[in-house]
């Protein structure tokens, strides 16, 4: 019987964010707002101030006497394991015991009755060490013969010394790419309550609360089963919550058990930005060669990363920075290594692109240079070099591009956007314009969707129908603003066929769903999206077969329509039916479990198939910036993004909006800071300028390409959203290139480093004048 579906928060559909409303009315809980017991001890961390140092001593004695002082926690008072590293290399202490390995690392934590007297008291440690020699960033950590802090990675393919040696042009460059602050509203937080025998419980904002509970277990020297993580909702994450958490947890969880009390801690804005780790900054040289079309022939780069003094996710991000670093183009021959380097700096980690951006960024950067090189405009270089066609699908890592749209959504912008009308009337404004000049570009992106590392590529879920009708739903995602429960929601209420209102969408916990991934990778609705439709089915065919006993009819006679069944010739509302099946005793809850097919990644080798799908998009942004004093503005932006059969329009929107203002921001005001003494310059909103609304574009457009359809078996043939589209704020840089290369007549590319601050900008339109 065909359905017509009218059933409220049907997939493929607008609706509102589940806790939209308490989230502008305030009603919207989060870590900080829980209640706690009487009786609840304050947490804070006392850190060092130098940035490489040997540790002789601590003396806590004056802090222990400050007013309100419960007691200190230092390395020595770890029950277990001294170490938080989420990777498992036993390189990222809790706390340090010999050495200091940046500045503002934590040495030790404060308990107090209050958060104010254990902030004050955490002033007042004296701290004995012998300062040595640092390095903030990677060329001075090469220089200096620092390590790697993890294994490089190394992709190949084709003959690319030959390919160099016959190539009729080459250009050879280095580009610094800036790092990142997530800048969550909400900072880090943790409060933990013991239990009887090893029992804790832990209330924090994180992305991964598997990797929390196991992070306190090791600490604490007790089994994960002791442990429960909860985490409801986060005030943002953009991966500054996947790992970076685990140092507060286990402080609180520590500081509970040893004076069996309830403990919270929340560093203050300037401590959250200092201790904890951010996107990683690159330098990274490229070597390209290309024929007189601007055809690619031979590609060699390297990515050298400040990843700080510890390896947390450096790995990883490294090694994604590789595979995004062609972007959307194929390269015949290329040769990409990356260099993790140790830096005297806090270990940067996990952010919304997970080191693809830096990876697009360099593509777009070659793209530029060819463009100039060769006097084309730089879409048509882009459009040269696509995948697609034969023997043009292989990518470095030897997956093959089979779903390439870029053609046909870069073409539909490229029309919609009137980016060749426009491109011309800047060129003729900016030939008599001698101070305003303007710039306008249309960059692609392809997005390879997946954790890389395989087992990540996982999740459950748990679904309970009640005998009124009422569903529980739970999985092991995190919500953090993008609408995830939402959409897994929406999921949920379609395959029963029932109204979004009738699921009630729980708290994540360890002790409903183990041993989750983290919510990060956009594959979050991927995966949770998929263990729901699981467990839903595993309900719902429980549920056929009680019909077919009970009223002697066919499985295909009974079908579930919106909010009844229809069994045969007889219909029942849902609720009807769910209590039928209830006093039939038919279990009504189901664990949903799902696993990504199809990939697999051979890291030794470089070899593999790391992603399931790719997700496209496309963005056309113009500038115009002031050559006197190196302001800027973006005066438009129009996006074409790619997310296969939406499972919800309006909050896909709303993720390629945010998405692109945020890598706008990393492209353009956001600029990290550490003086020769190694301090964070920039460590709070009053000198870290993230983008406000009057930055966003004047008039800006996005659409999503409707006439997409993932052609893996995706939730409902739906693609990824969270981090593709933050490469798309690359049109906002490459948009500002162009207009400073405005001032020499195009004749050479500008080579603007990331991020491109007014001051860079008059820098660069300086230089270019002088070499004019």
């Amino acid at each position: 019987m065909k359905q017509n579906v009218s059933i409220t928060g049907a997939a493929h559909t607008d609706r509102i964010h589940d806790s939209a409303i308490k989230h502008v009315t305030g009603t919207a809980d989060y870590t900080d707002d829980v209640v706690l017991p009487q009786g609840a001890l304050h947490a804070y961390l006392g850190v060092s101030d130098v940035a490489h140092a040997t540790l002789n001593s601590i003396d806590l004695s004056e802090v222990l006497a400050a007013p309100g002082v419960i007691g200190v926690l230092t390395a020595k008072d770890v029950p277990g394991v001294n170490d938080i590293s989420p990777t498992g290399l036993h390189d990222e202490p809790v706390f340090p015991t010999d050495a200091i390995q940046f500045h503002g690392q934590p040495l030790f934590a404060v308990v107090a009755e209050t958060r104010e007297a254990a902030r004050r008291a955490a002033e007042l440690a004296k701290v004995d060490y012998e300062v040595l020699p640092h390095a903030l960033d990677p060329i001075a950590a090469q220089n200096a013969d620092y390590p790697h802090v993890t294994a490089p990675l190394k992709l190949e393919r084709g003959d690319i010394d030959q390919a160099f040696e016959d190539a009729p042009n080459r250009i050879k460059g280095r580009m610094n790419v800036g790092g990142q602050d997530h800048m969550y509203l909400e900072g880090h937080i943790a409060f933990a309550i013991p239990g009887e025998d090893d029992d804790i419980v832990v209330q924090c904002s994180t992305q991964h609360p598997s990797e929390a509970q196991h992070m306190v277990a090791h600490a604490m020297g007790i089994p994960s089963n002791a442990v429960t993580v909860n985490v409801r909702r986060m005030g943002g994450g953009f991966g500054g919550k996947e790992s970076q958490m685990n140092l507060f947890c286990v402080v609180a969880a520590m500081a509970a058990k040893k004076w069996n009390s309830a403990v919270k801690i929340r560093p203050d804005r300037d401590q959250d930005m200092t201790a904890t780790g951010k996107r990683h900054d690159f330098v990274i040289d490229y070597d390209v060669a290309f024929d007189d079309a601007g055809r690619i022939q031979a590609v060699d780069s390297t990515f050298a990363a400040r990843c700080g003094f510890s390896a947390d996710l450096s790995g990883p991000v490294t090694d994604r920075a590789l595979f995004h670093a062609d972007n959307a183009y194929f390269y015949p021959n290329v040769r990409l290594n990356s260099r993790p380097m140790k830096t005297n700096t806090v270990s940067n980690t996990a952010f919304r692109g997970f080191g693809g951006p830096q990876g697009v960024i360099a593509a777009e950067r070659m793209i530029e240079e060819i463009a100039y090189a060769t006097g084309q405009d730089p879409l048509d270089v882009r459009k040269a070099n696509f995948y697609g066609g034969e023997g043009r699908v292989l990518t470095p890592y030897h997956q093959e591009v089979e779903d390439s749209i870029l053609d046909r959504l870069v073409g539909e912008l490229e029309e919609t956007a009137a980016y060749r009308k426009r491109r011309e009337e800047i060129i003729a404004y900016n030939a008599t314009s001698p101070v305003l000049k303007k710039g306008i570009a249309l960059t692609p992106v392809k997005f390879g969707i997946s954790f890389t590392a395989t087992w990540y590529n996982q999740a459950g879920a748990l679904v309970h129908v009640y005998n009124d009708g009422s569903i529980h739903l739970n999985h092991g995602g995190t919500e953090m603003g993008q609408g995830l429960n939402t959409k897994v929601a929406q999921v949920v209420a379609e395959a029963f066929q029932v109204d979004f209102e009738r699921i009630k969408i729980t708290k994540t916990t360890t002790e409903k769903v183990p041993n989750t991934s983290a919510t990060a990778a956009s594959s979050g609705t991927d995966l949770n999206g998929m263990a729901a439709l699981n467990a839903v089915e595993q309900i719902k065919a429980r549920l056929v077969n009680f019909a077919v006993e009970k009223w002697g009819v066919t499985e295909g006679e009974v079908t579930f329509l919106p909010n009844q069944v229809q069994i045969g010739a007889e219909t029942l509302s849902f609720d009807a039916f769910i209590k039928e099946a209830y006093m039939a005793r038919v279990q009504l809850s189901a664990a949903g479990f799902y696993k990504t097919p199809k990939i697999h990644w051979d890291r030794t080798k470089g070899q593999g198939r790391p992603f399931y799908y790719y997700s496209y998009g496309a963005a056309c942004s113009e500038v115009t910036i002031d050559t006197l004093t190196g302001e800027y503005c973006v005066e438009r932006t129009d996006i074409l993004h790619d997310v296969g059969r939406s499972l919800n329009p309006v909050l896909d929107k709303g993720q390629v909006e945010g998405a692109f203002i945020q890598g706008m921001g990393w492209l353009t005001t956001e600029e990290l800071w550490w003086d020769d003494a190694g301090r964070l310059r920039t460590h709070a909103p009053s000198t870290y300028k993230i983008p406000l609304a009057s930055d966003r574009p004047r008039e800006f457009n996005v659409k999503l390409a409707d006439w997409s359809e993932n052609r893996e078996l995706t939730i409902k043939r739906s693609k990824a959203v969270g981090e593709p589209p933050f490469m798309l704020g690359i049109s906002v840089f490459e948009a500002l290139s162009m207009a400073v290369a405005s001032v020499a007549d195009y004749r050479v590319c500008p080579r603007l480093d990331a991020p491109a601050t007014p001051e860079r900008v008059l820098m660069a339109v300086t230089r270019l004048r002088a070499e004019g």
